[in-house]
């Protein structure tokens, strides 16, 4: 999250590092205008339903406001996570929330808030991100539609709020340079091993610890206290950051690692955004899909494998049969996204990395299933439309529920199987 935020906040005024990813000062939002494109490294596991915005806050030094127009029957969900990347806001279609200004603020803030602030929210670390997200079909006039609403959503600093709705024109904001941090053709290296330890003291004056982790903390302070003593010691820190990364961090990109079994070979968390003293959940969505909604907001499914447990690999082709009324039970949409080993998109001519809820032009069978289509070429026989492109070698698949029903979260509705066909 620190670095995360240096890195990201560096720019004068909202805009799009590298023409892709949004932007912006401390307390302040960019929002985008389409889909996020192929070719970021900058968050894994991004999605092409929403529309989205991000930014950091620093909350004890200064609240930030999130304004909300209306959006009719249009869904939506903002997001703000603390330095835990735990959720704390409650703003979205699904809580009913109304048209107004909202403010975040940090534990340690005291000041007023105006009375024309609708509603607040408490986050307990002064470091916050901000995400909101804006459902966009995947056609010309939804697009039009949602063009007309983005300006008004927005966050800005609370010193500037007068009461007003205010206006900005996301379709031309600037564009940034790339940060320097390398990560090839996975994600951006935003924890280097070396330095891990150089930074620790920063967390743990930042980042309060939760009830029963005073110990923990102390014992770190100890353990810092004996490396700057013992050039020695810290060599053994450093060294074993550097393990740790290659051994336990680097194969948490694997799904497995990431939550329990949901069956038919996916996966999905059950605290997301809500992990608590969970910290291997929490370190394992760190890696491999940082900054996911609460659980009663989205439910995420993944899966590297088919249903007999082989990776999926783009030189075989798959179906993803959902029976009639067996897709995934949702008040918001759902939507089945393809990454690359790394958890990005898997670039094609198409541009296609997802199919669900957006696409208005899926066909349907006789009996109402859908079927899916996974593969590096073309299905022979089977609508276009439902084909989702997938590189020639290893790939994931990555289901989204927002705004999930109750099947979906007690786990009686089950995800579908993916079936090799040759």
């Amino acid at each position: 999250m620190i670095n995360r935020r240096t890195a990201l906040t560096s720019v004068s005024e909202p805009g799009l590092r590298g023409g892709v990813l949004p932007n912006a000062p401390l307390g302040r939002v960019c929002m985008m205008t389409d889909y996020i494109p192929a070719g970021q490294r900058f968050v894994a596991c991004t999605n092409q339903d929403v529309l989205y915005g991000f930014g950091f806050g620093s909350l004890d030094e200064q609240p930030a406001v999130f304004q909300i127009p209306d959006f009719g029957d249009r869904f939506w969900v903002a997001a703000a996570w603390d330095h835990r990347t735990d959720s704390f806001a409650e703003l979205g279609k699904q809580y009913g929330t109304k048209p107004g200004f909202y403010a975040v603020v940090g534990p340690n803030w005291t000041g007023e808030l105006p009375a024309q602030i609708t509603g607040s929210f408490r986050s307990t670390t002064t470091l916050a991100a901000f995400c909101p997200r804006v459902f966009i079909e995947d056609t010309p006039e939804d697009r039009a539609k949602v063009l007309e609403l983005l300006p008004y959503v927005t966050v800005y600093p609370l010193d500037e709020f007068d009461g007003t709705m205010k206006s900005d024109d996301w379709a031309n904001v600037p564009t940034f340079p790339v940060p320097d941090q390398a990560g090839g053709e996975g994600e951006i290296r935003w924890v280097d091993p070396a330095k891990f330890f150089d930074q620790l003291p920063e967390v743990l004056d930042t980042v309060p610890p939760l009830p029963g982790e005073e110990a923990l903390y102390q014992q770190f302070r100890d353990l810092l206290a004996a490396a700057d003593a013992s050039p020695e010691i810290k060599q053994v820190l450093v060294d074993v950051a550097r393990e740790a990364e290659q051994e336990i961090i680097t194969p948490l990109l694997r799904w497995e690692y990431n939550g329990p079994a949901a069956g038919n070979k996916w996966f999905s968390p059950t605290d997301n955004s809500a992990f608590g003293t969970d910290y291997l959940t929490r370190t394992a969505l760190a890696r491999s899909n940082m900054f996911e909604n609460a659980p009663h907001e989205t439910k995420y499914l993944f899966t590297d494998t088919d249903i007999d447990g082989a990776q999926l690999d783009g030189s075989r082709a798959y179906t993803v049969r959902f029976d009639a009324g067996q897709l995934p039970p949702v008040n918001g949409f759902f939507s089945m996204t393809l990454y690359n080993k790394h958890h990005f998109y898997a670039e094609n001519d198409l541009g296609r990395y997802s199919l669900g809820t957006k696409n208005p032009d899926l066909e349907y069978g006789e009996d109402g299933s859908l079927t899916l289509y996974v593969g590096n070429t073309p299905p022979d026989g089977a609508p276009a439309t439902n084909w989702l492109p997938a590189p020639a070698d290893a790939f994931s698949l990555y289901l989204r529920a927002y705004w999930p029903q109750q099947p979906i979260l007690d786990g009686t509705w089950t995800p579908p199987r993916v079936e090799r066909t040759n």
